[in-house]
């Protein structure tokens, strides 16, 4: 918890509890249903929740933003990201059952009545979201060809509305297709950790698709 303290000092006493209650929860779920590998779990708030909460240094999400998590696996980043905007509607999307259990577990435990969760594949999910979140769950083109229906067209945050996406690595040739749009954030530039130095998160606006 003391990482997550650093970069988000001003947390409230009930997301400071709910934050560290994280460590303890992902550890018992994950003896049941292995979410997370057995080497980053004992790394559970550097890699998963400070990685997820990333986005919060970009966009702090307006009361009434709705937000489709799209492969969430054990809830990263949706569970981080809905303890620190409870007034944010967050839908973790998931194919896999025992994944989405897992997420239903976390978030009953954490009293998160901002969380709901489907095992679903991301294109048959019904309704539209003012920003899809991931952790690169695919090549970023056929992400975005997944999704770009989902993106409502009501605006009401700094950022516009669509695709946030964390990914690693070298990806210069998957945002080729959109290098006219897309705006690409370091993560280094918010955090001193090396597991950040290759780390980024995308911001694709979008537009609701026109029929």
């Amino acid at each position: 918890m003391e990482i997550i303290k650093k970069y988000f000092p001003d947390l409230t006493a009930r997301q400071q509890e709910q934050l560290a209650q994280l460590g303890p929860l992902y550890r018992e779920w994950n003896e049941k249903i292995n979410v997370i590998s057995r080497k980053d779990i004992d790394q559970l708030y550097e890699r998963h929740v400070l990685h997820s909460l990333a986005i919060a240094k970009y966009i702090r999400f307006a009361p009434g933003t709705s937000v489709m998590d799209v492969g969430t696996g054990g809830g990263f980043p949706g569970i981080p990201l809905a303890i620190l905007f409870p007034e944010t509607s967050f839908l973790l999307v998931d194919s896999i059952a025992k994944k989405i259990k897992v997420v239903e577990g976390v978030s009953q435990s954490l009293g998160l009545t901002n969380v709901s969760a489907q095992q679903n594949r991301a294109e048959k999910v019904d309704g539209q979201f003012d920003f899809v979140v991931s952790r690169a769950v695919t090549a970023f083109p056929k992400f975005v060809a997944l999704i770009r229906e989902k993106i409502s067209s009501r605006q009401q945050n700094t950022l516009a509305n669509g695709v946030l996406y964390l990914k690693g690595g070298d990806f210069s040739d998957e945002l080729k297709p959109f290098k006219k749009q897309v705006k690409v954030y370091p993560l280094s530039d918010q955090f001193e950790e090396e597991f950040f130095e290759t780390k980024k998160l995308i911001h694709l606006p979008l537009k609701k698709a026109r029929k």
